[in-house]
C-alpha cells in the first residue's frame, strides 16, 4: 500500500512514549508499505533527524513550526490568544496554511490507498474532501485528559479554564471521529471510552493497537541484590502536563511517607524539558532531575522501584512496559498503569492513595525476594505477548482491512450513482468515498 502518514513532529529523537510508538510500528510496516510522512520541524532541526526519519518511510516531508517553552512569557500569550478560540488550544495551536498546502500537494500528486492520522492534532489540517479510506490513530482519549486535568485543579480560575478546554475538546474530539473510516486505539479501555462517549461518530468497532516494547533493547542485566540503593525512578517527558503534576504530586504527598520509614531514599526524574517547576523539584537534596538523556536505561537499572504517581491520563504508558522489561517492580496509580492488561500485585502494584502507595514502595525496597518475584513476572509477560513485531502484526491487518473496506464502501457508492443517476445529480456527495466530507 501507498500510504500517507501525518503527524505533529518528527519521530526523532525517540524522547517520547507516542513517538516510540509510531517509531516501531513504522519501522516494520516500511518493510512492506511505501510510506510518505508529513510533519511539522522545529527551526534548526538536525539534519539527521530527517534523514533518519528515512528507516521508517520512504519520502519525508516537514513543515517549519516551534512552540513557545512552556511556563514562559510567550507560552502564556499564545494560551491566552486561544481564549475565545471554539476549537481546544491542544489542536488549534496546529493550524496552518503551510501544512494545509503540502498536504494538498501531495494528495494532488499521486493516489494513495489509506491516510493515518497520527494523534488528533494533524486534523485540523485535512480538507474537506479525503480522496482516499482514512484512519485516525488515537493514543490518548485526548478529552478524558483535559476532564482529569479539571478534576484536579483547586483554584476556581484553573477549574474554569481546564473545565472550557475539556468542553471543547469533547465536542471537537467527536467531530474528527467521525470522519475517518477507522479507529484505532492503544487499550481496551480507550476503545471502551470512545464507543460510549462518540456512539454516533464511530461507526466501525474501534481497533485496539496493543502497547508493545523492544524487549531486546530493554532487558536486565545480571541481578546483583546487594547493589541496589534506596533508589527511585520515574522517566517520561517533564514538558507533560501530567507528568509534570505526577512528579509534583509525588514529591508533596508521597514521598515525605517514604522518607519517614527510608530516610535516604532518592529519586531521579529523567526526560526531556523538564519545565520550571520539575527543575525546581531538584532544589530537593534527594532529587535529581536529569533532563533529556541519550539512555534511559542506566538510570532505571540503578533504581530499586520504579514509581508512576500519574492522576491524569489516557492511553497507555510505554514506559511501564520499558522498566517491566527490564525486569524493574513498578508501583504505579490506576491511572498510570490504565490499559495496560497486568495483574495488580503480581506484575505491578497499584495504589492511588499517597499512603498506600508509599507503604508499597517502602516494602519493594526492603523486601528483596518479593521483588525479584515481581520483576521477573513482569519481564515474563512482556517478552511473550508484547514484543513489537506481534503488535506491528496486528496493526498492519487492521491497516490493510479498512483500506479495502473503504474502497469497496467507495466502489459501491460508484455502483449506486451509475444505477440510479438521479441521485447522484440530487445530491452530488453520495458519489464520494467513505472518507470524505
Amino acid at each position: 500500500m501507498r500510504i500517507l502518514w501525518l503527524k505533529s513532529d518528527l519521530l526523532l529523537p525517540l524522547d517520547k512514549g507516542g513517538k516510540l510508538r509510531t517509531w516501531h510500528l513504522m519501522r516494520h510496516l516500511a518493510r512492506q508499505h511505501e510510506i510518505t510522512y508529513l510533519a511539522f520541524a522545529e527551526p534548526g532541526t538536525p539534519r539527521e533527524h530527517i534523514d533518519g526519519m528515512k528507516e521508517v518511510a520512504a519520502r519525508v516531508e516537514t513543515i517549519e513550526r516551534s512552540d513557545a517553552p512552556k511556563g514562559s512569557f510567550q507560552f502564556y500569550v499564545d494560551a491566552a490568544t486561544h481564549l475565545v478560540d471554539p476549537l481546544p488550544y491542544a489542536c488549534g495551536k496546529y493550524r496552518s496554511s503551510a501544512y494545509r498546502a503540502k498536504l494538498k500537494a501531495l494528495l494532488d500528486e499521486q493516489p494513495f490507498d489509506l491516510l493515518v492520522c497520527d494523534f488528533l492534532f494533524p486534523a485540523v489540517n485535512l480538507p474537506d474532501d479525503l480522496p482516499c479510506p482514512s484512519v485516525m490513530f488515537t493514543h490518548n482519549v485526548e478529552s478524558e485528559i483535559w476532564r482529569r486535568h479539571a478534576e484536579t485543579k483547586t483554584g476556581a480560575l484553573s477549574k474554569w479554564l481546564y473545565n472550557a478546554q475539556y468542553k471543547r475538546m469533547l465536542r471537537y474530539e467527536g467531530e474528527q471521529l467521525a470522519r475517518f473510516d477507522g479507529v484505532l486505539a492503544v487499550s481496551d479501555a480507550d476503545a471502551q471510552t470512545f464507543e460510549r462517549l462518540y456512539p454516533d461518530a464511530i461507526d466501525q468497532p474501534v481497533h485496539v493497537v496493543q502497547t508493545g516494547v523492544d524487549t531486546e533493547f530493554f532487558k536486565p542485566r545480571i541481578p546483583n541484590p546487594e547493589s541496589r540503593t534506596p533508589a527511585l525512578v520515574f522517566t517520561g517527558s517533564m514538558d507533560w502536563l501530567p507528568n509534570e503534576d505526577a512528579m509534583q504530586y509525588f514529591h508533596r504527598e508521597i514521598l515525605p511517607l517514604i522518607r519517614a520509614e527510608e530516610p535516604d531514599v532518592q529519586l531521579s526524574i529523567v526526560g526531556r524539558a523538564p519545565t520550571p517547576a520539575v527543575r525546581k523539584l531538584a532544589e530537593d537534596d534527594g532529587i535529581t532531575v536529569t533532563g533529556r538523556v541519550d539512555d534511559v536505561r542506566p538510570f532505571i537499572e540503578e533504581a530499586a522501584v520504579y514509581v508512576v504517581p500519574l492522576r491524569i491520563g489516557g492511553g497507555t504508558r510505554l514506559k511501564i512496559f520499558e522498566a517491566m522489561a527490564m525486569g524493574k517492580a513498578v508501583v504505579s496509580t490506576t491511572v498510570g498503569a490504565e490499559g495496560l492488561p497486568v495483574v495488580n500485585g503480581q506484575h505491578v502494584l497499584l495504589a492511588d492513595e499517597p499512603r498506600t502507595f508509599a507503604r508499597d514502595v517502602v516494602r519493594l525496597i526492603r523486601d528483596v525476594d518479593r521483588r525479584r518475584q515481581m520483576e521477573a513476572a513482569a519481564r515474563a509477560l512482556v517478552t511473550e505477548r508484547f514484543d513489537w513485531r506481534a503488535v506491528a502484526r496486528d496493526l498492519e491487518a487492521a491497516l490493510v482491512d479498512i483500506a479495502d473496506r473503504g474502497l469497496r464502501d467507495a466502489d459501491s457508492a460508484v455502483s449506486q450513482s451509475e444505477v440510479n443517476p438521479q441521485s447522484a445529480i440530487l445530491n452530488p456527495q453520495s458519489s464520494l468515498p467513505t472518507g470524505s466530507l
